[in-house]
C-alpha cells in the first residue's frame, strides 16, 4: 500500500537538505493552501487569495473578524506544530490542548484549550461523540494508544490518519476538532519527515463519509486510502523542486 510513497520519500531523503529558498517558498505554499482548506472545510468563506492577504496583514471588506481570526490563528498552530517538530517532543494532552487554544484564540476564549462540558453531535454524521463525562477518559486511552510499541510500529502514514480519525471521533472541545486533527495528522507525518498534507475541501464529502466510517464501524481503510493520495501529492510537490533545481 505505502511502496510508491515510501520510494518517493526516500527519493526525496536522499536529496536532503533541499536549497534553503525552495523549502522557504514550500512551505508558504503550503502554509497558504493547508490553511485556506483546512479554514473551508469548516465553512470559513475567505478564497485562497483573501486568505493570502489576510496572511500578510491586510483586512478584507465585507468577511467577519471570526474568518480573519481563523487564518491568523491557524498560522500560529502551524508554528507550533513545526516547533514541536523541531525539538523532539512526545504528543502529550497538554500539547493537544496548546494547540487546540491557538486554533480558538480570540475566537471563544472560554473553550481555548478546555474539554467540551456538554453533548455535542456532528451534522451530517451516523457517529454521535462521547458525552462530557468520558471525554478524560477517552483522551487518556488516545495517549495510551498512541504510547504503544504496536502503534509506533505503524506506518506513519496510518498511525497520523488513526489518530486524527479517533481525535475527531471523541471530538473533545466544543469547536475546532477538525482543524486540530489535522494538525495533528501533519505533526505526525512531519515527525517522520513528510511533508505536511493538505486535505482539500474539493474532497470534503469523501473525508467526512471515511471518517463517519472509521467512527461507526471501526473500518479504517478508505480515510488511510484518502490521506495516502494526499500524502503522494505534498511528496510529488517537492520531489518536481528537486527536479527543477537539477
Amino acid at each position: 500500500m505505502f511502496e510508491q510513497i515510501n520510494q518517493k520519500k526516500a527519493l526525496l531523503d536522499a536529496n536532503r537538505p533541499l536549497p534553503k529558498y525552495t523549502v522557504k517558498s514550500l512551505r508558504e505554499k503550503l502554509l497558504l493552501e493547508w490553511t485556506y482548506n483546512s479554514n473551508a472545510i469548516e465553512g470559513n468563506t475567505l478564497t485562497i487569495n483573501e486568505t493570502k492577504v489576510v496572511l500578510e496583514g491586510i483586512t478584507v471588506g465585507g468577511k467577519t473578524m471570526r474568518e480573519h481570526l481563523e487564518v491568523l490563528n491557524h498560522r500560529d498552530a502551524i508554528q507550533f506544530v513545526e516547533d514541536i517538530v523541531q525539538k523532539g517532543e512526545p504528543l502529550s494532552e497538554w500539547q493537544i490542548k496548546n494547540l487546540h487554544r491557538l486554533v480558538l484564540k480570540g475566537i471563544d476564549d472560554q473553550y481555548a484549550g478546555v474539554y467540551r462540558d456538554q453533548q455535542v453531535f456532528i451534522s451530517g454524521a451516523k457517529h454521535t461523540p462521547p458525552p462530557p463525562y468520558l471525554i478524560k477518559e477517552e483522551m487518556e486511552q488516545l495517549i495510551t494508544w498512541y504510547e504503544q510499541a504496536e502503534t509506533k510500529k505503524l506506518h506513519p502514514v496510518t498511525r497520523g490518519a488513526m489518530l486524527h480519525a479517533i481525535f475527531v471521533g471523541i471530538h473533545p472541545f466544543i469547536d475546532g476538532n477538525g482543524r486540530t486533527s489535522r494538525l495533528l495528522l501533519n505533526l505526525e507525518l512531519m515527525k517522520d519527515g513528510f511533508p505536511p498534507i493538505v486535505i482539500k475541501v474539493a474532497n470534503r464529502l469523501a473525508y467526512y463519509e471515511a471518517l463517519d466510517k472509521a467512527h461507526t464501524k471501526k473500518e479504517y481503510d478508505d480515510f488511510i486510502n484518502l490521506v495516502t493520495i494526499e500524502v503522494e501529492d505534498s511528496l510529488n510537490l517537492y520531489l518536481s523542486a528537486i527536479n527543477k533545481n537539477a
